[in-house]
Parts: structure tokens; sequence; C-alpha cells
């Protein structure tokens, strides 16, 4: 069994525009690159319900470089765009999967049908570190919709693994990523228990989104809650108390310095500085209506 490392809870929640009520359930300059690299931190948005609405809510044109965003939505339904010419429109269990690369700039706001309805709003975004080798690759796009993502059923009806990047028995996800990451959106039945097979070295992280769950057999964890793993061993054991919904993420470390501020993420001060200075000399591209 890969032994905890540690657990970590939320701090207070914020705002992320007017459209994203956010808990940062980790992040690098809270736990330390180093732990949970290659990833940078993971927000959890909502479960929160919006009124029906004229004009859409959400967060406006913004940079980032140096890293990817990954957006994956449980309820309601989300629209992006951005200066690469790319954007879409993700709804329940789809995946936006973004690059920024060199450089990006983009806008996310509730989807029109989403705004004149109204309901439930819950998501997550992931940010995935990129090695220095490929901070500077184009900035890229990947829609992943709900239909296109392998479910892998476990053992004994305990529930069911949506593999989203990486693989799991055998299933692979269909994300692309620059280094080797699993991720993987779990759903655990109530009094069910599974062994899920993890890779040895990787760094390992399960984050509690909904539920409470017992891990390896001995310790208990409620939702809004991240448990960190040793990287040696294989097997991760968990028994859900009631149903939970869970996210287990593992990669293999970059080994690299980590500079971030705001929207960058770079190897050095100087690097992040280029980036300011390239994003204010319009390099990243614009929106346009």
């Amino acid at each position: 069994m890969k032994k905890i490392q540690g657990i970590y809870g939320a701090p207070h929640g914020h705002w992320v525009g007017d459209g994203f009520p956010v808990r940062s359930l980790f992040s690098y300059d809270r736990m330390g690159a180093e732990h949970i690299s290659p990833f940078l931190l993971l927000d959890h948005a909502g479960p929160h319900t919006f009124k029906p609405a004229e004009r859409p809510r959400g967060v406006g044109q913004h940079p980032h470089r140096g890293f990817e965003t990954v957006t994956l939505v449980y309820a309601g339904e989300l629209e992006h765009r951005d200066s690469s010419g790319s954007g879409g429109k993700i709804g329940e269990g789809d995946v936006q999967w973004m690059t920024a690369g060199a450089g990006i700039v983009h806008e996310e706001f509730h989807s029109r049908a989403f705004t004149e309805r109204g309901g439930s709003l819950e998501m997550v975004q992931l940010w995935v570190n990129l090695p220095a080798r490929d901070k500077d690759v184009p900035a890229a796009y990947q829609t992943l919709l709900d239909a296109e993502i392998p479910r892998v059923p476990l053992d004994d009806e305990a529930g069911q693994v949506r593999v989203v990047a990486g693989s799991y028995l055998g299933q692979e996800g269909p994300a692309r990523t620059f280094t080797p990451i699993n991720m993987w959106d779990i759903h655990l039945r109530a009094g069910r228990d599974a062994v899920l097979s993890v890779p040895e070295g990787h760094t390992t992280l399960m984050v509690v989104l909904e539920g409470t769950v017992q891990v390896n057999g001995e310790t208990i964890v409620r939702d809004e809650s991240v448990v960190s793993f040793e990287h040696r061993g294989e097997e991760v054991r968990l028994e859900a108390n009631n149903e939970a919904k869970l996210l287990l993420l593992t990669g293999e470390p970059i080994d690299e310095p980590v500079i971030g501020q705001g929207p960058f993420v770079m190897n050095s001060v100087e690097e992040i500085h280029q980036a300011f200075a390239d994003f204010q000399g319009g390099k990243y591209g614009a929106l346009h209506d």
C-alpha cells in the first residue's frame, strides 16, 4: 500500500469573477511545489445554485503561460474562448484541457442556455505544470466530451472510474499530456470498497469532493480534503462510508524549479518578468468579438 503522507483541508472560499465560488483544495504555494509536482493547484467551484439571469456570469479575459488548465464539469454548462481561436461549450461530464504553453488569453463564462435557465454549477479546475522544454509550445485546446471518456467498473459493483488521462486497467484516457499523468474521476458506492493500482514513484493525490472515505483501512477522510501519498507503493485501498465522489491524480514528478506569479508559472524570476512583458506587448494574442 502507498502510505499516507498528509491530509489537507480546504481554506475559506473565494470568488473567481462573478461566476465561480471556489475553494482551493491544494496549491503549490501552500503545500510546496516539490510535494505535488507535476500538479500545481486544484480549485473546486460549487456546488452553487444560480438564479436565471440575462447576462452570463464568469471570468473575463486573462492570460496564462507555462502550464495547462484542466476543467471538469459536474453540473452546469460553460463556454470558453481563447486567443488561439479555439473555444467550445462543455457540460456535465465534459472536460476542457487547455495548454497555455508560450502564452494565451482566454475567458470562461456560464453558457447562454445555463444563464437563462439557472441551476446548479459544480466543477473543478486543475493546473498541471509543463517541463521547461515544453513551456514555449504553442497554445492548444482539447475538448474531451463525456461520451469519449472511458468508464471502468470496479469489482463487486463498488463504483466506476472515468479515465480522463493516463490509463486504468488497460483503458486509455483521451487527454494528450506532456508528462506521464493519470486523472481518474471516481464514484464509489456507499459501503463498498476498492483497491486501486497506482504507479510506483508517482506523486499521488486523492481529492475527496463529496462523501466520506476510509483510506487503507485506517484513516477517515471527509469531503473537501486532499490526501497526499508517499511515492513508494502501488496500491490504495478505499472504502466509502456513503456515496463518494473522488479525483485520483498521479504524475511523474518534474524535478525543476517552480516560480509562479499570478497566471504565470515558469522556472525563474527572469522568465516570469519576460512572461509579463510578452503579455503586455501583445504576444499572447487577443480575443475578438
